[in-house]
């Protein structure tokens, strides 16, 4: 068999993969759209409030500042030296793929090339991205346990505010043992060695070293994880301002609820880039709150559209040379 035939499974199964997620996100958009009058979508849009908007766009823009700069100071721990314009820069980049490939992780890997470099080894570069997304996801369920806790109307289904702040805590649980006893990742990796045992020890060599340094940095890592509650409380404002800009009453203790919620349902490898999914779950809960399906379908739209226009400065960026 040569290499080309060797190679051509997994090239078929990403692209029925791909076909999969379009299939997905096209029929969930058009099950929504089908249930909706679209005189009255656009009524909202047409009725939205520019400077509301332009404040959506400005809180925007405070989240990825946040989140550069916390991914600023995972890297001072492990005694990386880079430049906070070049980390902006590469984190515009990685927006733009993530926002323009059918893929959420295609972000990250801008971020640990980009680093790997000053690192001195792409194990240690993606440690970091993985523990910068990993503090991400602990202030974003912090953030959906309170909205769901303070919010009039609790949040219909299994995702309450048990089960949000158990989730929290289950994670916190899980990640203790590798922060406060990285030795303690050799025994579990073991039996990787089998596949290929000095290319495994040197790897959990770069691990374990990392994680002593976050675990000698404890005070860098709860700092780490304000920002990340930051950034979240950011991004509830942006669509709060975008509801508002629409007139549609919807409160920021509700949409701290349903934004970080959103966010982890976009996590999911269904649809391509969380399109349909975002929606379906706006959906839910504004329908839920005595809301209509074209609120949440306008909020949700115009949310991504702003998105999506911010991190083409990323393409910018990338094409401009200036990286």
């Amino acid at each position: 068999m040569t290499n080309l035939e060797s190679a051509a499974p997994p090239r078929a199964g990403s692209r029925w993969m791909l076909i999969a997620k379009i299939v997905v996100s096209v029929a969930l958009l058009w099950l929504l759209i089908s249930r909706i009058d679209i005189g009255r979508l656009w009524s909202y849009a047409r009725h939205a409030s520019p400077s509301w908007l332009l404040l959506a766009l400005a809180l925007y823009f405070v989240s990825v500042c946040i989140s550069v700069a916390r991914w600023g100071r995972l890297l001072h721990t492990q005694h990386i030296p880079i430049p906070d314009t070049r980390l902006m820069k590469s984190y515009l980049v990685s927006m733009f793929y993530n926002n323009f490939l059918p893929s959420n992780i295609g972000g990250d890997v801008i971020r640990i090339a980009d680093t790997a470099k000053a690192a001195g080894s792409r194990t240690l570069a993606t440690t970091v991205v993985l523990v910068d997304r990993l503090v991400g996801l602990m202030g974003l369920a912090f953030v959906a346990a309170i909205g769901a806790s303070a919010a009039r109307v609790r949040p219909p289904g299994p995702v309450g505010p048990a089960a949000l702040w158990g989730g929290l805590g289950a994670v916190t649980i899980a990640c203790a043992p590798a922060l406060l006893k990285p030795e303690s990742l050799e025994w579990v990796l073991r039996p990787l060695r089998v596949i290929h045992a000095d290319w495994i020890d040197k790897r959990v060599a770069h691990l374990t070293t990392a994680l002593e340094k976050f675990r000698a940095g404890m005070a860098t890592l709860v700092l780490c994880f304000i920002a990340s509650i930051g950034v979240q409380v950011a991004l509830v404002f942006f669509y709060t301002s975008i509801a508002h800009s629409m007139g549609i009453p919807i409160s920021a203790w509700n949409l701290a609820t349903i934004v970080p919620i959103s966010f982890i349902v976009q996590m999911l490898p269904l649809s391509i880039n969380g399109f349909g999914l975002r929606e379906a779950t706006f959906g839910f809960y504004f329908t839920h709150l005595g809301l209509p399906l074209e609120s949440a379908l306008i909020v949700s739209f115009v949310g991504a559209a702003l998105m999506m226009a911010f991190s083409i400065s990323g393409a910018v960026v990338q094409f401009s040379g200036r990286r």
